[in-house]
């Protein structure tokens, strides 16, 4: 008999200031919380979580104010990000169009960073090639 296959439950982001942060990600970035307590905050009620945990241990500690390699999809995002910018989010990378999407980087209180996409690639020039069959 096969062993059950484990799936991905969450991810964390480590924090000095669990009620700073909790604002910051509840109310200025409007994400969904499904769990609150002692431990942080969970956000997003899917199969994939980020948890939001206060950096109680040493460990933990090294952990905060650095670049955390999440990704959020955020449908409409030069929207999304004009509304962070007169909330006055931190900004290190504007939104900037690439060949995958749209990308924007933004970073909480504790400079814990965040990328924020938009899957909007960018429109084909008239006469492009955009396959390599050479298909427009």
């Amino acid at each position: 008999m096969k062993s059950p296959e484990p799936s991905l439950y969450g991810v964390a982001i480590f924090v000095s200031d669990i009620v700073r942060a909790t604002e910051f990600y509840r109310d200025t970035l409007e994400l969904p919380v499904t769990k609150q307590g002692s431990f942080g905050l969970e956000l997003f009620d899917g199969p994939t979580h980020v948890g939001i945990h206060p950096a109680v241990h040493a460990d933990a500690r090294r952990l905060v104010g650095r670049h955390t390699g999440i990704t959020l999809y955020v449908p409409d995002l030069l929207h999304y990000c004009g509304v962070l910018h007169d909330r006055r989010v931190r900004f290190v990378a504007e939104p900037t169009q690439q060949s995958f999407g749209i990308m924007a980087m933004i970073a909480d209180p504790d400079d814990n960073v965040l990328a924020l996409w938009e899957d909007r690639l960018p429109e084909a020039e008239p006469g492009s090639v955009s396959q390599a069959d050479g298909a427009a």
